[in-house]
């Protein structure tokens, strides 16, 4: 099979750039033909930067750019990623008037929130998902802090909801968990439910390492910001005065640091590499995972359950589709210090040998390369019998 990927790159390299690599890779190993076809939101400097307002509406070069590579390339099947902003729509109408079936993986919520996370000021915020044009998404400056941005961002969705872009010119969405796929089903999108199938993402083996290899520390991997929970995980530790080790970086990295200065159990590492971070995985008891918005799919967790490492998480829908409480995992209240420190506390003084096994049997069941690729087939498979259907 011949798949074209289309992924239109952030400014700064973030967590789809590797999604998209992983899925490549998965598809060469297979002996699929693919080539990709980036976009990149780095290169709006200077006066692109206004026309960028309307190209990101509907972006006739991209749409040539695309028109020439599946030219060149005749693929039988397209997979998109992010489209904001060079690509734009334009590309799902130029994928629909060539005939070749499009598949889309949403990787976050842009489509419905201006902010992407559905949060604001630090809390879950919902209030925009049934709205055509979310105004509020740009009173609040979801989006970068920015009022423009936002308006911008706002515009090119709720343009495409009337147009019935998003409806009509995808073949197949893949969402990473049921959750996202009923925020889509029921927001202002209308998305008919057997236009989406649900796809994690996956991991490659880190190697399994059983509970009597395990020391005696919790460690969280990550972002080092609000979303992230990291006031809970910290407040947590005076509440109860556990072993945590830390790894990461980000706009609470000072925070994090004055709390390692002044508590001997608490090690922080800084930003590691993956080589380093694997090893920790499999000496902690447990990753404790306390955000505090929906995330999507964390791939933290995916490799944590691939080493048979129990992840501790906030009970937020989503993060609670992953992890099942008292099998692969703990759940404690999201935003509340006090149970996350019981539960760290419930943890260490009930060793249970099968919350390691089980969370490997997780990974091989579910997030396993070859789990992946058969689910990616099959929706591959479906999207192309749509549209030869629709030829006919």
């Amino acid at each position: 099979m011949k798949v074209l990927q289309i992924h239109n790159r952030y400014t700064k390299k973030g967590g789809e750039d590797g999604v998209v690599e992983a899925e490549k890779n998965l598809l060469l190993s297979y002996k699929h033909s693919v080539e990709q076809l980036f976009f990149e939101n780095s290169q709006i400097q200077g006066f692109e930067k206004i026309k960028i307002f309307y190209k990101s509406i509907y972006n006739t070069q991209a749409q040539s750019i695309l028109r020439e590579k599946i030219r060149t390339f005749q693929p039988d099947i397209i997979h998109l990623h992010n489209l904001f902003y060079v690509a734009s729509p334009a590309v799902l109408f130029e994928a629909q008037r060539q005939k070749i079936p499009l598949v889309q993986t949403i990787h976050n919520f842009r489509l419905i929130c201006a902010g992407s996370l559905l949060m604001r000021e630090g809390k879950v915020c919902e209030i925009c998902t049934n709205k055509t044009f979310p105004i509020a998404g740009i009173k609040h400056k979801c989006f970068q802090n920015s009022a423009i941005k936002s308006a911008q961002l706002t515009m090119v969705t709720g343009l495409h909801k009337l147009l019935g872009t998003w409806k009509n010119k995808v073949d197949a969405y893949i969402t990473l968990t049921d959750f996202v796929k009923k925020k889509l089903i029921y927001s202002s999108l209308h998305l008919p439910d057997e236009k989406i199938f649900i796809k994690p993402n996956f991991v490659q083996d880190k190697g399994f390492a059983s509970i009597e290899q395990r020391q005696g520390f919790f460690l969280f991997v990550g972002r080092l910001s609000q979303e992230k929970g990291i006031q809970t995980l910290l407040d947590a530790t005076k509440l109860h005065n556990f072993k945590l080790e830390i790894i990461g970086g980000g706009e609470l990295e000072n925070l994090v640091r004055e709390y390692a200065l002044s508590n001997p159990n608490i090690v922080y590492h800084g930003f590691q590499g993956q080589d380093f971070i694997f090893a920790k995985m499999k000496e902690c008891k447990a990753l404790l995972f306390p955000s505090v918005w929906y995330e999507n799919m964390p791939l933290t967790i995916l490799e944590a359950f691939s080493t048979g490492t129990p992840v501790i998480i906030s009970d937020i829908d989503n993060l609670n589709e992953i992890v099942t409480n008292h099998y692969n995992g703990l759940h404690f209240r999201t935003g509340e210090s006090q149970d996350l420190a019981l539960k760290v506390q419930f943890f260490e003084q009930n060793p249970r040998p099968e919350l390691y096994t089980n969370a490997r049997k997780t990974y091989e069941t579910l997030y396993s390369p070859e789990k992946n690729y058969e689910k990616l087939m099959q929706i591959y498979e479906i999207a192309i019998q749509r549209k030869r259907n629709l030829a006919k």
